[in-house]
Order: C-alpha cells, then sequence, then structure tokens
C-alpha cells in the first residue's frame, strides 16, 4: 500500500526503467562506499594494530544515496526535486575535489579507493541531473496513469 502523497508505482507500472536504474545504483554505490570509506579501512587498521579510525574517509553522503534511491523507487511528493538537488550539490563537490586532487596527486590505497569510488558517483549523477532536468515529469506520468486506472 503506498503512502499518503505518493503513487503505487506497481500499479501503474513505474514512471520508466530508468529511474529505477538509477535507484539500484544508488544503493550498490552506498554499499561501496560504505565498504571502501568505512569498512576495509577498519579492518586494515586493525590487521595492523592501528586505531580503527586511521584510514577512514569521514562522508556521510551514502545516507542521502539511500534516501534518494528509496524516494526513486516510492515517489514521494518531493522526489524530482531531491534529484535534482543532490545531483547538483554532488557534481559540484565532486568536481571541486577532483580539480584540488589532481593538482598534485598522492595515489595510495586509501586515494585510488576514493577516486574510483567518485568516478562512479559522478557518472550517476551526470545521468541523472539530465534526466531529472529534461524528460517529461516521471512523477506526473504516474499519477496520470493512476487516475486513468482508477476510472
Amino acid at each position: 500500500m503506498p503512502q499518503p502523497g505518493s503513487v503505487d508505482l506497481q500499479r501503474v507500472g513505474g514512471p520508466g526503467g530508468f529511474a529505477n536504474f538509477l535507484a539500484h545504483f544508488l544503493i550498490l554505490l552506498a554499499a561501496w562506499t560504505v565498504t571502501i570509506k568505512f569498512l576495509f579501512p577498519m579492518a586494515f587498521a586493525w590487521f595492523e594494530g592501528a586505531p580503527l579510525t586511521t584510514h577512514i574517509y569521514w562522508d556521510f553522503w551514502w545516507v542521502v544515496h539511500l534516501w534518494l534511491a528509496w524516494a526513486l523507487l516510492h515517489w514521494p511528493p518531493y522526489t524530482r526535486l531531491l534529484a535534482l538537488a543532490v545531483s547538483i550539490a554532488e557534481i559540484a563537490i565532486i568536481v571541486t575535489k577532483f580539480a584540488f586532487f589532481l593538482a598534485a596527486p598522492e595515489w595510495t590505497i586509501w586515494t585510488t579507493n576514493w577516486f574510483i569510488n567518485k568516478l562512479f558517483v559522478l557518472a550517476c549523477f551526470l545521468m541523472m541531473l539530465p534526466y531529472f532536468a529534461f524528460s517529461r515529469r516521471p512523477r506526473a506520468a504516474a499519477e496520470r496513469s493512476l487516475e486513468a486506472a482508477a476510472d
């Protein structure tokens, strides 16, 4: 049963496969981010006998990615705005970080993991931004389908 203000995408066939692809891409990115920024560094520090937080790159964007993935799968009213805002913020932040990093790169296991992860995050949001900025509003299309099915 859909939440109030959301659209039952199972019933109307969803707003499109690409939004579902992006949602699942975000879930995979969040899992990958947690693994390479928290779990792997903690395991490495544990085997070194160092404090567990020694190699952690503190970053909680994975929480926002999971929220956005949930929104893309359930379509609450703010989904399009959230997707646009997060896309713009992520692209700006990653491009800025890349500019600083690539000015004097220091390639270690940690920076390489970070860089590759950010390349995939950037790719995700470079696909998401035009999809939500220029395509027909998927939520509105889903709502029209739901109204037509109710008639």
